[in-house]
């Protein structure tokens, strides 16, 4: 079993003894039991915090520290502000009332907000407690928060879509960068919009301009091509995400400069992961064909498995994020208390055929192995 030698800065500074980190993935998988028994295996386990209340982020934090005294992460969402005017709402309740019914929902829940979680309460409850590494995802940290994080003596790790985010992520003080590449599952963590002539420009729709693409399409950069510009373009290490299942996609990734591989798809299937029966089959039967990119669910860019309730709304104007991620919320939760895929998101990335269901910490010690035997194998090619 390989889990020590790895020198990398990254892995240094994150204090763990193997290159790996397990993605933060919202809305269910992200158990408690899942981030500590990654931690546990010697890398660093994410806990997904930007859909949890205060007082129920402070409790997972404390079931991780109940099941491991080793480092792990807490991810937070940073505030997409969103005014929707009522039409798009009301469009939005429109396209989605005969799934409700076909749910035995409400056809016409009562839409007023609020959209999101208090960020500022969150924060403050992690900065309360101290928790070794914090993530964060849409955008940057306000320079108060980030300040006050680093006082309590966490590390900071960005996540950036392109080079130029990647930038303003080490800009803002972040110690480390976490660069997601088009190959990821779930949401797109873009938060610059790259204007005309390749200007970078806050924002993650349209770029404003005729006949301009979502700003998520342009930054949709594969991990092989993102990887080695944004090592090339920033002094803090790197973590590589996007597409990365097994040691070689691990292996491959240190050679293009990362310090450390973040998985979430390869954790989906674990048994301490919370991802629902249904969600699990369709991850079973998914190839790598399987998935889209699509806001049409969230209202913000996501790849996940191509569905029947994808492919309904995906000539509907809905609402931005996070306000359609709430107006679609119960339909998802109760598709999966029906055990209907077809009407849930299943995030998921590219390399899916690749998941294994093996428990999280065997998982972590056959990457870590996989890794240095792929790079053996380089080594010896190389005749040294």
């Amino acid at each position: 079993m390989h889990d020590g030698g790895w020198h990398t800065e990254a892995v240094e500074r994150l204090g763990i003894t193997v290159p790996i980190v397990g993605a933060p993935m919202g809305g269910g998988p992200s158990t408690p039991a899942l981030v500590a028994a990654v931690s546990e295996a010697g890398g660093l386990g994410s806990l997904a915090g930007g859909y949890l209340s205060p007082d129920r982020l402070r409790a997972d934090i404390a079931a991780v520290r109940e099941a491991t005294s080793k480092p792990f992460a807490v991810n937070l969402f940073v505030p997409t502000p969103a005014e929707p005017a009522p039409e798009e709402i009301e469009a939005a309740l429109a396209a989605l009332e005969p799934f409700r019914m076909e749910l035995g929902l409400p056809a016409r829940p009562t839409a007023t907000g609020p959209w999101a979680e208090d960020f500022d309460a969150q924060l403050a409850a992690v900065v309360e407690e101290r928790v070794p590494v914090t993530s964060f995802t849409f955008g940057l940290l306000p320079a108060a928060g980030a300040q006050a994080l680093h006082d309590a003596g966490s590390l900071l790790v960005g996540t950036a879509t392109t080079v130029e985010e990647a930038e303003a992520v080490e800009a803002s003080g972040a110690d480390l960068v976490c660069v997601q590449g088009s190959e990821a599952g779930a949401h797109r963590g873009t938060f610059l919009a790259t204007g005309p002539g390749g200007s970078p420009t806050i924002g993650g729709g349209p770029a404003g301009r005729p006949g301009a693409v979502p700003s998520y399409e342009q930054a949709l950069v594969g991990t092989l091509a993102l990887v080695p510009q944004v090592c090339d373009a920033v002094g803090i290490p790197v973590v590589a995400a996007g597409g990365i299942m097994d040691g070689r996609g691990v292996a491959a990734v240190l050679c293009l400069g990362a310090g450390a591989a973040q998985l979430g798809t390869a954790f989906l299937r674990c048994p301490e992961a919370g991802t629902s029966a249904p969600y699990r089959q369709a991850l079973a039967a998914a190839t790598e064909t399987s998935t889209a990119v699509t806001s049409a669910l969230t209202g913000r860019a996501a790849r996940g498995i191509e569905n029947r309730l994808m492919r309904a709304l995906r000539d509907v104007p809905v609402p931005p994020y996070p306000v359609m991620h709430t107006l679609t919320a119960d339909l998802r939760r109760q598709a999966a208390q029906c055990d209907d895929p077809e009407l849930m998101s299943l995030w998921c990335g590219q390399g899916i055929r690749l998941a294994t269901e093996f428990p999280a910490a065997d998982l972590v010690h056959r990457l870590a192995d996989d890794a240095a035997a792929a790079i053996s194998r380089l080594a010896k090619l190389a005749g040294r």
